[in-house]
């Protein structure tokens, strides 16, 4: 068996390919692409295991194209869907396309000495040349109307099945753009395989038969698992249905961090196979020691740290690791002042917060400052017996009546964490 099916294989990453795959990746170095549609201005988890599946291909010896798709992407694909998605204004797709290439190019090696580079393709590029008639005179004639309304995807839409709400002609003509994709690169850039998640084998076959029957050419197809839960639930969203994005901006490397720490036993030893790029000597190696010692939680450790080093850097992960430490109280103060605002807030989302001027918190007296002035305690009393009976903390340290607050004091600058026990978090932002 080729070696990168056998990789797929292992890692539990393989859901089905057209005969002749295996052969054609063991004749020769080929290229393959995976496309990506830019619904917005990052991709989200999602869109690892395609990126992961592109970076397996080139570190055994083939070509990766990255496709986004700028065309496509005006319409949405269908599969998997119960209705059309709202289309997006040109300038806005636009902005997308060039987000998604700048994300795509951190993951797959673009280094032009290579003979096996990756490659960044945007199907906009040939698609906005060609005339509609050209388009159902030179293509559409070549695939029946019968042969595209088989594919499952169009089948649920047009059916009803699971409340679906029917599908219009601009849905249904993306399964023969997504095929002439497969042409044009066939033609222009030697292309000979396309993969995807299983939901796009009805897509993909469709460019191998339009090869076929157009140019008499042989084009293969390989695809991979849609990935859940090991309960069955959707993968990649939180309990409030948002998605874990690979922008910072848009999910912090600490929130994106917790995702991966919080996996169940089970999640995190399919995860481990799935998301990082360890051996299988390793991985059965780390699963043996997390079952020796499940409390330790070694294995959603290694995965959490392997999978946000790969999508952010290993600054970002230790900067997490910290974060995460502070709740369990395994921190300093000076690891807690070091956080920047956004982690900060995302440590202790919920905690209340009072606003007061910095030259209210800077040397002002404590027992004032967490009484009267933040309405954290409710008197001067109560703050006195709290302080002498050393249950106050300001960021995570035990503090007394003789402390005074000073700049250096200030998380990112602004902020100070007070804390009565536990568990009763307090933040007092300086503005």
């Amino acid at each position: 068996m080729n070696a990168f099916i056998e990789e797929l294989k292992w890692r539990g990453l393989f859901a089905d390919m057209m005969p002749g795959t295996d052969e054609q990746l063991n004749k020769e170095m080929t290229t393959a692409y995976i496309g990506f549609d830019p619904t917005a201005d990052s991709l989200h988890i999602g869109s690892l295991i395609p990126i992961k599946v592109l970076a397996h291909f080139q570190q055994h010896g083939h070509k990766p194209v990255a496709l986004v798709g700028g065309a496509t992407g005006m319409i949405g694909d269908p599969s998997g869907k119960s209705n059309e998605r709202n289309t997006l204004d040109e300038d806005t797709l636009n902005h997308y396309v060039e987000c998604l290439k700048g994300q795509l190019s951190r993951f797959l090696n673009f280094d032009g000495t290579e003979t096996n580079s990756a490659e960044l393709v945007n199907n906009y590029d040939w698609m906005k040349t060609i005339s509609f008639l050209d388009f159902i005179r030179d293509t559409g004639k070549h695939l029946t109307v019968n042969y595209m309304m088989a594919k499952e995807s169009v089948k649920k839409r047009i059916t009803g099945e699971g409340g679906a709400e029917g599908m219009s002609f601009t849905e249904f003509s993306y399964q023969l753009l997504q095929g002439y994709d497969f042409l044009h690169l066939y033609k222009e850039k030697n292309i000979r395989l396309q993969m995807g998640g299983s939901d796009q084998w009805g897509n993909i076959t469709t460019g191998t038969e339009l090869i076929r029957r157009k140019v008499q050419g042989e084009a293969f197809a390989l695809t991979v698992p849609l990935i859940t839960k090991a309960d069955g639930s959707k993968f990649g969203k939180s309990e409030a249905g948002e998605n874990y994005w690979l922008d910072a901006k848009r999910t912090s490397p600490y929130k994106f961090y917790q995702f991966w720490v919080n996996a169940t036993d089970a999640d995190a030893e399919r995860f481990i196979k799935f998301y990082t790029f360890l051996s299988k000597k390793e991985i059965e190696a780390l699963i043996n020691e997390h079952q020796l010692a499940p409390h330790e939680r070694k294995l959603q450790k290694k995965l959490a740290e392997e999978v946000t080093v790969w999508v952010h850097n290993r600054e970002e992960f230790e900067k997490a690791v910290k974060a995460s430490e502070i709740l369990f109280g395994r921190s300093t103060a000076e690891d807690l002042v070091n956080l920047d605002e956004a982690t900060f807030l995302e440590v202790f989302e919920g905690v209340p917060q009072k606003e007061i001027t910095k030259a209210e918190v800077v040397g002002s007296n404590i027992i004032d400052l967490i009484s009267e002035k933040s309405g954290f305690l409710k008197s001067k009393g109560e703050a006195k017996r709290e302080l002498a009976g050393n249950s106050i903390s300001i960021n995570k340290e035990k503090i007394d009546e003789t402390f005074t607050v000073a700049d250096s004091d200030l998380i990112d600058e602004k902020f100070l964490l007070v804390q009565k026990g536990k568990k009763n978090y307090f933040i007092i932002k300086a503005v």
